[in-house]
């Protein structure tokens, strides 16, 4: 697949070497959850190897909340992004034409699934769902597959009750982010919360990849302080995806910069793809249809 890509890419380059002559300046957006300048920071090299890539300004973009980044696509603002499943599912909903999905992180066993990890602090003698009856509890972003989405469909499906504050949660609340539901349980403000893993690896670590991995790097959590309290099914990691409107040169080259990032960089690739991983590997809109159903429902 990584020498059909190239093939495709030069070719493209052959029928149209000058890329300024089609866009003037490439856009990346970045999903929150996490302080924007760790975000800035970890897709840097990504902003740099495709401005000499392209040959034009590159411009990084960190928004405050996933909704600043779909809005960013769906407005023509943002040219590519890595979404989660739901996010995705929200920009396909709102204009089936706005973004393709090109890619997909593929983890170190070859699987593109993480999940929806519940938490709490191990002092605060919380281990089960069952012992969160009554506390607070926190999601991170609305837009969130594993922060939001997933969790406010099978929390309630374990334990017979809605996500309204006061049913069986004492308190529901949204954080802001990944990185914001972390803190906010390591510090007591909430008592529990949601975030996102790739479940591999080991626990103290923060699992390889996610969230969790994220703020053990930056310091900001001991994973030995943390229990973890419930997990999801697994879900579909959510696509790399361009903006449909892009010259087709520049969709196959920006694809094939992350297609190959891994092997090109592989400091880089950590930054960008929240920890370890194997690859960016191609995925189609199909993988994704069970997250575009579940978005409907929740919409209803």
């Amino acid at each position: 697949m990584k020498k059909l890509m190239a093939a495709l890419v030069a070719t493209t380059a052959m029928a149209a070497p000058v890329l300024a002559d089609e866009i003037s300046e490439f856009r990346i957006g970045i999903l929150g959850g996490e302080n924007a300048q760790d975000r800035l920071n970890n897709n840097e090299c990504l902003r740099e190897y495709t401005e000499e890539l392209l040959g034009v300004p590159t411009k990084l973009f960190a928004p405050a909340d996933y909704n600043g980044v779909i809005q960013g696509l769906l407005g023509g603002t943002i040219d590519v992004a890595w979404l989660g499943a739901s996010g995705y599912a929200k920009t396909y909903l709102s204009d089936p034409e706005a973004v393709e999905p090109v890619l997909v992180k593929v983890n170190t066993d070859g699987g593109y699934g993480y999940y929806s990890v519940g938490f709490a602090r191990k002092d605060s003698g919380i281990t089960s769902l069952e012992d969160m009856k009554g506390k607070t509890f926190g999601f991170g972003d609305p837009n969130s597959t594993s922060g939001y989405l997933i969790p406010s469909i099978e929390i309630p499906a374990a334990t017979g009750a809605t996500m309204d504050s006061g049913d069986y949660f004492g308190e529901v609340k949204f954080t802001g982010g990944h990185e914001q539901t972390i803190v906010a349980v390591n510090n007591g403000d909430v008592e529990g919360g949601v975030t996102w893993a790739d479940g591999l690896g080991d626990w103290e670590d923060g699992y390889q990849s996610g969230a969790l991995r994220r703020a053990v790097d930056a310091g900001l959590v001991d994973m030995n302080d943390m229990v973890e309290i419930w997990k999801s099914q697994p879900i579909p990691e959510g696509p790399v995806v361009v903006r449909k409107a892009l010259p087709d040169d520049v969709k196959a080259k920006v694809t094939e910069l992350w297609d190959t990032l891994s092997e090109k960089d592989k400091d880089c690739f950590y930054g960008v793809a929240a920890g370890e991983a194997k690859s960016f590997d191609p995925i189609t809109h199909d993988a994704y249809e069970v997250i575009i159903e579940a978005r409907k429902l929740k919409s209803n």
